[in-house]
């Protein structure tokens, strides 16, 4: 609440919070105890309260995650499952014998690496999990599991929540692997490419049904919107629109994320995405998370500037991973004090406010995770007044982008290599009426003489001392740069 001010300042419209439910934290409230309550850590139910009529009161929406496919093993759900084989909750569990011989039932492996099954000596069988043991999968198949979780999106809805980000979206559906004797196969998503295909197994054929079920439970509340965590090909991921749009808003989009960040492969990526949008679908785009190195780390500083021009003039709903509007790299987290076992802490450290309190401003005691190195010189103090800080320029963007019909509600154009365009170049225009902008990204380290016929004003520039300027016929683009222009 304290920074809500900043955030408005910089020109965000939503807050997505990653979970505040209660939860024993073995990964980072992604294992909900209590779906109805505030983990302590954070708060209570009222500072929620208070944090939804705050970010209300200076126009912004709140969502917040939600978690379905899987509880903590802490859940009352889950103790009473594994009370007996007989108990009211067994069958809201995904549970199965021990293969002939014994051993887990068959070779599923967990996202977090080992078996994904774990014996409970009580009852004798085996709980599915496709992460750590301490999250067992939920069987979505089961009405009552469904009318549960469905009670929890009215409540927070009640609490007036604008939405949710729904987590591993495609798994609530899955297909029969985990009920079959076989060994692990290779199906249609996996979370940021996971090689040893731990997740995918998801996106079973129950999935239209599943969002066609979450939309009508959003539905019953005034402009409410879910956005969906869906890894997955163009192709696959706008299914999660649904049929007739009954599905997800937003199923999130990872290709800036995923592609090969080069000229050819983003601008085929942009392409393959727009041209396979379902009618009147709004489109949506990711530069980071908490489950990806952060883009400054994988692109380097100069890159990442690039990339924010480009997450902030495609067309659709851009997502701001918290820090990367810093230009924050990843940090550097000794063995000591590593927390997740994924090893994504690095980007998930704190986030730098000031220059001169304790931990930048982010707590009054030792935070959870070190903060990056020099913080305070990154901090939002540090760069607010700084006309060529990351910050700036993402403040500038999201003002011009607030400002232009064209960016903000306009269509999209690529325009094609050849024609005296040089290779490394990402270029396309948007236009809404008689408004028409075009955006000119420069992938690579060296510089690139781009045509440009007729005269130009720059509207933004990666480096401020572009804006304003004008350019006729042809312009230089320094290696690391980006502009956009309007004509004339």
């Amino acid at each position: 609440m304290a920074h809500l001010d900043h955030l408005a300042w910089l020109g965000v419209d939503a807050i997505w919070l990653s979970p505040i439910m209660r939860s024993p934290m073995r990964d980072y409230g992604y294992d909900v105890a209590d779906y109805r309550d505030v983990d302590p850590l954070f708060g209570s139910l009222a500072d929620a309260d208070r944090l939804i009529e705050e970010a209300h009161a200076r126009g912004m929406r709140v969502l917040l995650d939600f978690v379905p496919n899987h509880t903590s093993s802490d859940h009352q759900w889950f103790i009473d499952a594994r009370s007996s084989g007989q108990s009211a909750h067994r069958d809201w569990y995904v549970w199965r014998d021990p293969a002939p011989g014994g051993g887990p039932p068959n070779a599923m492996q967990s996202q977090f690496r080992g078996p994904a099954w774990t014996l409970d000596e009580r009852t004798g069988q085996y709980w599915y999990h496709s992460f750590l043991p301490d999250q067992p999968d939920l069987d979505w198949r089961n009405p009552a599991v469904r009318d549960a979780m469905f009670d929890v999106m009215r409540f927070w809805f009640a609490r007036g929540i604008d939405g949710f980000r729904v987590d591993v979206l495609w798994m609530i559906a899955k297909d029969d692997w985990p009920w079959r004797d076989d060994p692990i196969g290779h199906g249609p998503g996996s979370l940021g490419g996971d090689p040893t295909g731990a997740l995918q197994h998801g996106d079973g054929p129950e999935m239209e049904h599943r969002l066609r079920e979450l939309r009508d439970v959003a539905d019953e509340f005034p402009e409410r919107v879910l956005v969906g965590e869906v890894y997955m090909e163009p192709r696959r991921l706008v299914r999660y629109y649904g049929t007739d749009g009954r599905g997800a808003h937003l199923p999130f989009n990872f290709a800036l994320v995923t592609e090969p960040w080069n000229s050819r492969a983003i601008g085929a990526a942009i392409a393959a995405y727009e041209a396979a949008l379902p009618a009147n679908s709004w489109p949506n785009w990711v530069l980071g998370n908490h489950d990806q190195p952060r883009v400054a780390t994988r692109l380097g500083a100069g890159q990442a500037r690039v990339a924010a021009m480009l997450l902030l003039t495609l067309r659709g709903t851009p997502t701001l991973y918290y820090g990367d509007e810093l230009g924050l790299p990843d940090a550097v987290v000794p063995a000591t004090r590593v927390v997740d076992v994924a090893g994504r802490d690095p980007e998930r450290t704190p986030m730098p406010w000031s220059v001169d309190r304790p931990n930048a401003g982010f707590s009054t005691v030792d935070p959870w995770l070190p903060l990056v190195d020099d913080a305070e010189d990154r901090s939002v103090e540090a760069q607010r007044d700084d006309p060529g800080s990351m910050l700036s320029l993402h403040r500038r963007l999201l003002a011009l982008r607030r400002s232009s019909p064209a960016l903000h509600a306009g269509t999209w154009t690529p325009l094609a290599p050849g024609a005296g365009q040089p290779d490394g170049l990402v270029a396309f225009e948007r236009s809404h009426g008689t408004e028409r902008v075009r955006v000119l990204l420069n992938l690579t380290h060296d510089a690139l003489d781009v045509a440009l016929p007729g005269s130009w004003t720059v509207a933004a520039g990666t480096e401020p001392a572009r804006g304003g300027g004008t350019v006729t016929e042809r312009v230089r683009l320094a290696g690391d740069e980006g502009l956009v222009l309007r004509p004339g």
